[in-house]
């Protein structure tokens, strides 16, 4: 099974560290965050792994090569002479080097303690699995909320938080168009149509998504090492 990690984003709200370097490589417990995730793939059994890339792009394949040093095999989707693709525009373009199976999407700009498995959950029927946690401060209302069987809706009380974390189908994207495509719309119809599971995740997650935030995890992680 393959895995994505979604790394093309401007990092505005990480500026002004993201004005000369990509989010993705910025330091956190004395690796880069992407490094994190690369590590914890690779310790769960993948490697074959898919990193999208724009802003400032080439500075992550200059700092990750082939990912070799990792033990893994490292491809690109270069996005750098396309209109923002977000989040869905940037998985669809990436299809061609993920293959026919479903796969793994990691958003790079999150840390969490949660198991990756190699053996997709959707394998069988559904079309995503996502993977919720409680809501944070900046996100209180939620993203979806999740039934008694595992079912995942975009309506109702007792919404969780999406945390990054999904495995997707390649039939998620048919008849979705090239270009700048949020992710949420084409998950919600998955739902309409009650082809999307999920789990609720309740160990370590946080969305390094500010300076601030960044500067935390950065000390939480140091003071475990030392």
């Amino acid at each position: 099974m393959k895995a994505m990690i979604l790394a093309a984003g401007l990092g505005t709200r990480m500026r002004p560290l993201t004005d000369h370097m990509p989010k993705p490589l910025l330091s956190v417990g004395g690796k880069p965050l992407i490094v994190w995730h690369l590590e914890k793939l690779k310790q769960c059994g993948f490697t074959d792994i898919v990193i999208n890339i724009a802003w400032l792009g080439g500075m992550i394949p200059e700092a990750l090569g082939d990912g070799e040093q990792f033990g893994l095999s490292i491809r690109y989707s270069d996005e750098r002479d396309e209109t923002a693709l977000e989040t869905g525009g940037g998985i669809f373009k990436a299809l061609p080097l993920l293959g026919d199976e479903p796969f793994l999407v990691v958003n790079g700009d999150i840390w969490c303690d949660y198991e990756f498995s190699s053996v997709s959950p959707i394998a069988l029927q559904d079309l995503a699995h996502l993977v919720l946690v409680d809501n944070p401060a900046h996100n209180l209302k939620g993203d979806f909320r999740l039934d008694s069987a595992s079912r995942v809706h975009s309506e109702g009380e007792g919404k969780l938080t999406f945390s990054g974390l999904s495995y997707l189908h390649p039939a998620l994207f048919e008849g979705i168009k090239k270009g700048a495509q949020p992710l949420a719309p084409i998950l919600r119809r998955a739902m309409y149509s009650g082809q999307v599971s999920g789990e609720y995740h309740t160990g370590e997650w946080q969305d390094i998504g500010t300076p601030e935030r960044l500067s935390q995890l950065d000390s939480e992680l140091l003071q475990r090492t030392n």
